[in-house]
C-alpha cells in the first residue's frame, strides 16, 4: 500500500463520509501548483471553490498571516482589538458600503445575512412579527446549516435533514416574472448569487440583476448578494454584481476574504441595515479576531490594486476562448461562466464529470465535477498563462480520447 492509499484508508475508517474527495493526498502547495505526499505536481483547476484566489501561501498573506500569530490571535469581541477597526473600515469603502459584521465561515455569513434582513423587515420595514419572508433562487446553493438546506432544491442536500425552517420562497432563478410575482408586503429580502456556483456556474440572463435590483427598491425589499465564490475578483471585477452595473443592499462574503489561509466571512451593508442590531443579539468568538483581520486587510489591499482583477478578466477571456473551441467538437453540450470561472458540461456520451475529473487527476489537473455532468474550472488568479494553456489542453486530451 502506498503512503497516499494508506492515509486515504485511515480517513475513510475514522472520519465522516460526507465528501467524495479525487483519490489524491495534497502534502504542499505553492501559488496554482500542488504537489502530493508520492512527490507528484498538480495543477489547482478548483482553488478551493474560490478561497484560494491568491493562491496557494501567497507571501503577501504569509508574511501577514506570521506577523499576527507572533502579536495576539484571539480576544474574542469581548475586548477591541487592533486590527479590527481598519478591517471593518477598508473592507465597507472597498464595498461601497458603511458597516460590517464580521464571521467565519460563508454559511454563517449567509444566515447573518438572512437574521439582519428578518430584523430589519420588522424594526425599519413594519412587517408583522414572525411573517418575514426571503425569495431564494431555484439550484441556489448558501451552505449546508440546517436554516440554509431549508431553501435549497438539492434533494442530497436536503434529504433526512427536517423538519425545515420557514419564511422562505424558492423561484426560478433568472426568471423575472416569477420573483416579482413572489414579493409580498413581508418580503424582506431577495437573496441570490449573481452567479450561481455549486449548479455548475450560472450566468442569469442579461439584464436579470438589474431588474430584481429595481424590483427590490420599488417594493422596499433587501437585495441580499451571496458574492462568497462570486466575489473578490473571481469573475474579472471585484464583485460579480458589476458586470451589470448593480450594486446590492448587502454583501455576503467570505472563502477568498481569508486568503486561503483561514475562515473569514462578513455581512456588508449600510448604517440603515446593520444598524438594527444591539449588543447581545448576534455573535461569534472568533468572527473579528486579530488574525482574520490581518490576513482580511492584506487581501483588501491586494484587490485595491485592481491586479488580481485584471488577471481574471485577461485570462478569462482566453480561458473561454479555448472552452468555446473545445465546445465546438461535440463532446461538449454546454460551456458558461465569466471570469477565471466556468462550468463545463460533458456530454454524458464521454463520461460523467467526476470520470472526466478522475482522469484530469491522472493527467496532472485537479478539478471537480457537480450534479452529474458538469466540470467546473477555476484556477488561481496567479495562474501562469502557459499554465492555464497547458490545463486546458490536458482537459481536451481527456474529452478526446
Amino acid at each position: 500500500m502506498t503512503t497516499a492509499e494508506a492515509l486515504i484508508a485511515a480517513a475513510d475508517a475514522h472520519s465522516a463520509h460526507n465528501y467524495h474527495p479525487l483519490p489524491v493526498v495534497i502534502a504542499t502547495a505553492d501559488g496554482a501548483w500542488m504537489t502530493d505526499v508520492e512527490g507528484r505536481r498538480y495543477l489547482d483547476f478548483l482553488a478551493g471553490y474560490s478561497a484560494l484566489n491568491f493562491g496557494h501561501g501567497h507571501p503577501r498573506l504569509v508574511a501577514a498571516a506570521k506577523a499576527q500569530l507572533e502579536r495576539v490571535t484571539l480576544t474574542s469581541r469581548a475586548f477591541h482589538h487592533d486590527r479590527f477597526a481598519a478591517f471593518c473600515t477598508e473592507l465597507a469603502e472597498l464595498c461601497g458600503m458603511e458597516m460590517v459584521l464580521p464571521m467565519n465561515t460563508g454559511v454563517e455569513a449567509v444566515e447573518t445575512a438572512v437574521k439582519t434582513a428578518r430584523k430589519w423587515g420588522y424594526r425599519v420595514k413594519g412587517v408583522p412579527g414572525e411573517m418575514a419572508k426571503v425569495v431564494v433562487a431555484g439550484g441556489n446553493f448558501h451552505g449546508r446549516t440546517t436554516t440554509v438546506i431549508s431553501f435549497s432544491t438539492d434533494p442530497e442536500a436536503r434529504a433526512d435533514f427536517g423538519p425545515y425552517t420557514p419564511g422562505f420562497e424558492i423561484v426560478p432563478y433568472g426568471d423575472l416574472t416569477a420573483m416579482r410575482a413572489a414579493l409580498t408586503e413581508n418580503t424582506v429580502a431577495v437573496l441570490l448569487e449573481p452567479i450561481q456556483g455549486e449548479s455548475g456556474v450560472i450566468v442569469p440572463p442579461a439584464g436579470y440583476l438589474p431588474a430584481v435590483r429595481e424590483l427590490t427598491r420599488e417594493r422596499n425589499v433587501l437585495f441580499v448578494a451571496d458574492e462568497i465564490q462570486s466575489g473578490l475578483g473571481r469573475t474579472g471585477r471585484t464583485f460579480a454584481c458589476e458586470h451589470e452595473g448593480v450594486v446590492p443592499d448587502v454583501y455576503v462574503l467570505g472563502k477568498a476574504l481569508g486568503g486561503g489561509v483561514l475562515p473569514v466571512s462578513a455581512v456588508v451593508s449600510s448604517a440603515d441595515v446593520l444598524g438594527v442590531f444591539r449588543p447581545g443579539q448576534h455573535g461569534s468568538t472568533f468572527g473579528g479576531n486579530p488574525l482574520a483581520c490581518a490576513v482580511g486587510l492584506e487581501v483588501i489591499a491586494m484587490l485595491r490594486t485592481g491586479e488580481f482583477q485584471e488577471r481574471a478578466a485577461e485570462l478569462g477571456e482566453l480561458l473561454h476562448r479555448r472552452l468555446a473551441e473545445i465546445a465546438g467538437s461535440g463532446r461538449v453540450t454546454a460551456v458558461r461562466g465569466r471570469g477565471l470561472w466556468a462550468g463545463v458540461d460533458v456530454d454524458p456520451g464521454v463520461g460523467s464529470g467526476r470520470v472526466v475529473s478522475e482522469r484530469l487527476m491522472e493527467r496532472g489537473v485537479l478539478a471537480k465535477d457537480t450534479h452529474g455532468t458538469t466540470v467546473r474550472i477555476a484556477p488561481p488568479l496567479v495562474v501562469e498563462e502557459d499554465d492555464l494553456e497547458w490545463g486546458i489542453e490536458q482537459l481536451w486530451g481527456v474529452l478526446s480520447a
